[in-house]
């Protein structure tokens, strides 16, 4: 019987080509370029069972995400468990619209409402240093994952200080004496009944960060509610959304007294966030 290669094992695969190159590299511990350099290397056989392993997983469905253990997000690699949600590349404008609102800030102070792994807060904190960054999170598994994202991927010495990581149902953990230059979250929005909850990666994510079990918007309410009295004078809110929410939200932000309401779209062209200024 011949040996089996990285080669052979592509060519079998039952996934798409990129799914079964990012587990297979897993398996092996290699660059990805060496399997090309080492495609026709014969492989033990206990790597070719590690690869066969995480495969038939994958093709039952579970998030490629959370097979390797990582997801990348605004240029930096973050642990991913199922204790929370994976990262998206949608979720990217929610970062860069909020680094748009800190220009000009000196020490700028941002809160993200439902850290999850982090992604949001921590690709803040490392494209600005000097941010002070607080990151709430109803889960303690969660936050279990996002500070050792902290830990890993940001600098001990910015200036900014450490991450503030919090556990917290929305605001009501947070000190009432703070106030917020950039609120940001990527709150459940998913209504309960949709059955994307029951399709593909979303059946191994945890429920609680994607539904809020009523109509997609309670968790927005809270979140839009609250804001006014946790900005400072002409702060922001920019919050992520689902596809046909937005009108809903600029409703719900027009309400609160925001000025400048507005959404912004994803590279899909999908109304992915909404936000607005509170009057100077």
């Amino acid at each position: 019987m011949s040996p089996t290669t990285p080669a052979a094992l592509l060519r079998a695969s039952r996934l798409p080509p990129l799914e079964a190159r990012i587990l297979l590299t897993h398996a092996l511990g290699w660059r990805r370029t060496e399997l090309i350099t080492r495609s026709d290397d014969a492989l033990d056989p206990a790597a070719v069972a590690r690869y066969q392993a995480l495969e038939a997983r994958r093709v039952a469905g579970e998030p490629v995400a959370q097979l390797v253990g990582t997801r990348e997000f605004f240029g930096l690699d973050f642990d991913v468990t199922p204790d929370v949600l994976i990262p998206r590349p949608e979720t990217e404008l929610l970062v860069e619209t909020a680094l748009v609102a800190m220009e000009g800030i000196s020490r700028p102070r941002v809160l993200d409402l439902g850290a999850g792994t982090g992604a949001i807060a921590i690709a803040i904190a490392s494209t600005r240093p000097d941010a002070r960054v607080w990151a709430l999170d109803r889960s303690a598994e969660a936050l279990v994952v996002a500070t050792r994202n902290a830990t890993r991927l940001l600098d001990a010495q910015r200036p900014g200080g450490a991450l503030v990581l919090t556990q917290s149902n929305w605001y009501e953990a947070l000190d009432a004496t703070l106030r917020f230059d950039v609120i940001v979250s990527n709150p459940p929005y998913i209504a309960s009944g949709d059955p994307h909850l029951s399709e593909g990666d979303l059946r191994f994510e945890p429920r609680g960060a994607l539904t809020d079990e009523a109509d997609g918007l309670s968790a927005i309410r809270a979140i839009v509610a609250g804001a006014p009295t946790r900005l400072s004078a002409k702060g922001v809110l920019w919050i992520e959304h689902g596809y046909d929410q937005a009108e809903a939200v600029r409703a719900l932000l027009s309400a609160q007294g925001f000025a400048e309401v507005r959404s912004e779209q994803d590279l899909a062209g999908i109304e992915r966030i909404s936000g607005g200024r509170l009057p100077g």
